[in-house]
């Protein structure tokens, strides 16, 4: 058997256990049924009334829980998804074995609140290294002191790490690395762009960092694109000089909206040791970082 059939013939079988599985696990009384009449029954709902719950024919269902090849809807997966008690997790997982791309997950407000608060320890945790938070659309959510005290992030500047990439002077004049960075940075922001075409969030930031900076035009024009990696930075601060990170951008699972970047010291410049200095006291009171004799 060729590999991509097999690898279809697989992910059909697992969406038949899953599906089974899902529906298992939920009562007609959870389903809203009415019960009773002294008919015993087997635990969970039949494909039948999965169907009428879903608002789809019943040999449809039954054609999907055996995974054959079939139409499926966002719209019609979701109402399966609903009648199934589907959390988000399952929800997407069962986009993925119908294979369809799965929808961006909805994040409850109090989910959010307590993520942030998560989030907020481990980039303070990170100290004495520069950490910031950006959602998709590279505003920046929060960020540690080592961050404001290196990268210059301040509460008076756009509060969106593109702009301000291009468009803040402190920054500008800090980064040695910033010729050689730039086009990487317009190539990512274009691939999450192009992940998600309609989304007018990313057009008011285009529009934003366009007017800005005839630079960032320039780029955009190119029309490059890059995933998400590690870019090295060269920065020269005004106390303890010249600074070599790597910064490293990576997904949170419980916040898919949003984005950690850690930056960690590379061995050059004895860099580790100048971030410890600007952190501690001395560094915070603006005295000069003391030379190795």
């Amino acid at each position: 058997m060729p590999a991509v059939e097999a690898t279809r013939s697989h992910r059909r079988e697992e969406l038949r256990e899953f599906l089974i599985s899902r529906r298992a696990r939920v009562s007609p009384e959870e389903a809203g049924l009415p019960v009773g009449g002294g008919r015993r029954r087997t635990p969970g709902l039949r494909r039948e009334e999965v169907a009428v719950l879903a608002g789809v024919g019943a040999s449809w269902y039954q054609w999907l829980e055996q995974g054959r090849e079939i139409s499926v809807s966002p719209q019609v997966l979701d109402a399966v998804a609903r009648v199934l008690r589907l959390s988000d997790a399952e929800r997407r997982h069962l986009y993925l074995l119908a294979g369809m791309n799965p929808p961006a997950p909805e994040v409850a407000p109090e989910r959010k609140r307590a993520n942030c608060d998560g989030l907020r320890r481990l980039i303070d945790t990170w100290m004495p290294y520069p950490a910031h938070i950006m959602d998709a659309y590279y505003n920046c959510v929060m960020y540690n002191d080592a961050a404001a005290i290196v990268l210059g992030m301040r509460p008076d500047n756009t509060q969106n790490c593109l702009v301000d990439f291009f468009a803040d002077p402190l920054y500008r004049a800090r980064s040695h690395s910033w010729e050689q960075n730039a086009r990487t940075v317009v190539a990512q922001f274009r691939a999450a762009c192009a992940a998600r075409p309609d989304d007018e969030g990313f057009r008011a930031v285009l529009d934003e960092v366009s007017e800005a900076s005839a630079e960032f035009r320039e780029m955009w024009a190119e029309r490059d694109i890059e995933d998400q990696g590690q870019i090295r930075k060269e920065l020269e601060h005004p106390l303890a000089g010249l600074l070599v990170v790597e910064s490293t951008v990576m997904k949170v699972p419980a916040r898919p909206d949003l984005m950690i970047v850690l930056h960690t010291p590379l061995e050059e410049a004895n860099t580790a040791a100048k971030l410890e200095w600007l952190a501690s006291p001395e560094g915070r009171r603006g005295a000069m970082y003391p030379v190795a004799g």
